[in-house]
């Protein structure tokens, strides 16, 4: 049972910056003003506190650079009928990419993102980017949704507006958010780090002061993956001002000081949660790689865009509920929109270091058991699944719906359950 445990824990706690290479140009954007379009407003050194506008505008150079390294792409050999046994298949991986060099538009993709209302502010020393809907109800409940690896900010396109807008989705003006989507440090259009130390815990402190500079003084929060770990830690550093968390991926360990902590748990519960970790025995190798050597694995994804959504995409395809068709669940512009925001913003390398610093940097305090509400939705792929009885050792759980279907990335893969569980675990919060 130690062991099991320690696996978890390793899973649970599941950036120093690379200076880009002048050969490889990087991604440069604009900052918009209502009086001045696509005009660089003042720099955030003048005034750092401020929100600033943003829009995506990835340079014609950065696209024209990336078909030409698409062009000249060198993929191994493959062991035939292996499938996706020894990673990515070659098959799929060699159609994505040409997909990617002759029918993928990313200005399209631009401009469906560039819908949303973005911004920049300044916060730790760090331009933080995020997503800032807000709601025309009245009395609209403010939600922080933060993504993980390898996600992004754009995983959740499908869920802003009927969470902003109930009313317009089939919902109830009372179910309204206003809806802020951060992309944490070292991921996409935040800045990545220039320093060590940004754990989990230094994550939530950033995006507090956030919900603190738009003027939220009481909010819920959401995530998987890492995202759940900051939600997480968000509540325990604030819990005067966060009246809520929901999670879709839920970690916890045998709780301490009980003789036997499988006691009173189904059979049920505990084939489920072996067979979870019998599955996630053969992926963990990445969090390996990336939780002790992040830059060495950094030098070939950043150079190489095949090398990038080989790594990426095997991660989509084995764990979410697809039945071993990655297309079921994902278009392959969904795919790939997702890995051009690494791409175009070179942060795959600062966006692995986050499972460096959260086993290199010891968290100030113990969490402890979180007093706050929790909302858990529990999709049947997820990547590991803990007893209830576990969870609410650790956790105030207040709601713990046991989905149909989906995997890691509910917001993407089942957009309409997670919207649902998130509307009905807040609404005895407001």
């Amino acid at each position: 049972m130690k062991f099991v445990f320690s696996c978890l824990f390793i899973l649970s706690t599941l950036s120093e910056v690379t200076t880009a290479s002048p050969e490889f140009p990087v991604a440069q954007t604009e900052t918009t003003s209502q009086e001045t379009t696509n005009q660089q407003t003042q720099p955030a050194s003048v005034e750092p506190e401020r929100i600033r506008p943003f829009t995506i505008n990835v340079n014609d150079e950065v696209l024209q650079d990336l078909r030409e390294r698409l062009s000249q792409t060198r993929l191994p050999d493959e062991l035939p009928g292996t499938a996706w046994d020894y990673g990515t298949n070659r098959d799929y991986l060699e159609e994505l990419l040409s997909y990617w060099k002759t029918d993928f538009d990313w200005r399209v993709q631009e401009r469906s993102l560039n819908a949303f209302d973005q911004f920049q502010t300044t916060i730790d020393g760090l331009d933080i980017h995020f997503i800032h809907q807000r709601s025309p109800h009245e009395n609209a409940l403010p939600l922080i949704i933060t993504h993980g690896w390898p996600g992004s900010f754009v995983e959740f396109h499908k869920v802003i507006e009927p969470l902003v807008n109930p009313t317009a989705h089939g919902g109830n003006a009372s179910d309204a958010f206003h809806v802020i989507v951060p992309s944490i440090p070292g991921f996409g259009f935040s800045d990545k780090p220039v320093n060590r130390g940004y754990n989990p815990e230094r994550m939530a402190q950033i995006m507090n002061s956030l919900m603190a500079r738009l003027g939220y003084s009481r909010y819920g929060t959401q995530g998987g993956d890492w995202g759940s770990i900051i939600s997480r830690w968000q509540a325990a550093q604030h819990p005067d001002r966060v009246i809520g968390v929901h999670l879709n991926f839920v970690t916890a360990g045998p709780p301490e000081n009980v003789e036997d902590p499988e006691q009173g748990i189904s059979s049920e519960e505990l084939r489920r949660m072996r067979e979870r970790q019998a599955s996630f025995a053969n992926e963990r190798g990445y969090s390996s790689i990336q939780g002790t050597r992040p830059q060495t694995l950094g030098y070939s994804l950043n150079d190489s865009p095949a090398g990038l959504a080989a790594w990426i995409i095997e991660k989509f395809y084995t764990w979410c509920d697809c039945d071993d068709d990655i297309e079921s669940r994902f278009t392959k512009d969904e795919l790939l929109t997702n890995v051009m925001v690494y791409w175009v913003t070179q942060t795959i390398t600062s966006s692995t270091r986050i499972y460096y610093e959260s086993r290199h940097t010891p968290s100030s305090r113990q969490m402890g058991y979180l007093e706050t509400p929790v909302g858990a939705a529990i999709f049947p792929h997820e990547i590991t699944i803990p007893p209830r009885q576990w969870a609410e050792a650790a956790y105030n759980v207040t709601r713990w719906t046991e989905m149909p279907r989906g995997g890691h990335f509910a917001a993407l893969e089942q957009p309409k359950l997670l919207i649902d569980d998130i509307r009905s675990s807040f609404s005895g919060l407001r």
